[in-house]
């Protein structure tokens, strides 16, 4: 769920170091209105590519709608889109399509995370994201933080679905089983068998953890390869977590909606 980014500096904690390393890129906070033009919703560059964008329902981690999320809408800059387009064409070809669990995510959606994190009274979705995780250690471990690089366009959340997989409901707004249980346990999903489900706050989660094997690490791999191929990097504590390269706006947050009139409204 989150992207790891170098340390950020403040302008003023930058003067006070500066006699003592380079200064660090500084991120930017961008408006919150539309996106630039070379923003895109996926689905005009690929409509063939899923997208089961769980944020903009009540079935993730937090168990609520995600602030900005106003419509379940995969947005990104537009080389990631093409990129993911590209790959596309290959798996389709195999009879496989990618799915999408979330792409460009704005500042406030972040936010609404950082203030969930916050709150250790509220572990309504615990027993099924984050059961081996004290509520507490959130920050500490790496799975939440302050600033996400889905906020700058190029990274994308997916997995990938075999053609002519039933579609499989992603359940109630509630906990089912732990999100490493064996797949026909845990949280129905069409995809490939990928050794935990989407979001899941746990170390198995790791794109190579080595008590991943068979048909489930080769799942993770073939993703992978597939999406390297066509420029994108995976970040190694998520299997289902890519950023396209060179990015676009390394060092931009955006806070625009995730909405059609986001990308339409030029």
């Amino acid at each position: 769920m989150k992207q790891r980014t170098p340390l950020l500096v403040s302008a003023g904690a930058a003067l006070a170091l500066g006699s003592l390393a380079p200064l660090a890129p500084v991120a930017r906070a961008a408006p919150a209105g539309g996106a630039p033009e070379d923003f895109v919703a996926l689905s005009s560059v690929d409509a063939s590519i899923l997208q089961d964008m769980r944020y903009a329902t009540k079935v993730n981690f937090i168990g609520r709608r995600i602030d900005g999320y106003r419509q379940p809408l995969c947005i990104l800059t537009r080389p990631a889109a093409e990129a993911l387009h590209r790959a596309q064409q290959k798996l389709l070809a195999q009879g496989r399509s990618l799915k999408v669990y979330d792409c460009y995510r704005p500042q406030r959606a972040v936010d609404h995370f950082v203030r969930w994190a916050k709150d250790l009274d509220d572990e309504r979705m615990k027993a099924e994201f984050y059961p081996r995780v004290a509520k507490d250690r959130l920050f500490a471990d790496g799975y939440i933080a302050e600033k996400s690089g889905h906020s700058r366009g190029s990274t994308v959340d997916l997995t990938i679905v075999a053609l002519g997989s039933p579609a499989a409901p992603v359940g109630p707004a509630r906990p089912v089983a732990p999100c490493f249980a064996p797949q026909g346990e845990r949280r129905p999903d069409d995809s490939v068998d990928m050794g935990t489900g989407f979001d899941c706050f746990d170390t198995l989660a790791h794109t190579d953890d080595p008590r991943i094997q068979g048909a489930q690490r080769a799942n993770r791999q073939f993703l992978k390869g597939t999406l390297a191929a066509e420029g994108f990097v995976n970040l190694p504590e998520e299997w289902w977590h890519f950023t396209y390269k060179p990015e676009a706006y390394p060092d931009t947050y955006f806070d625009f909606p995730v909405a059609y009139r986001s990308v339409h409204g030029h």
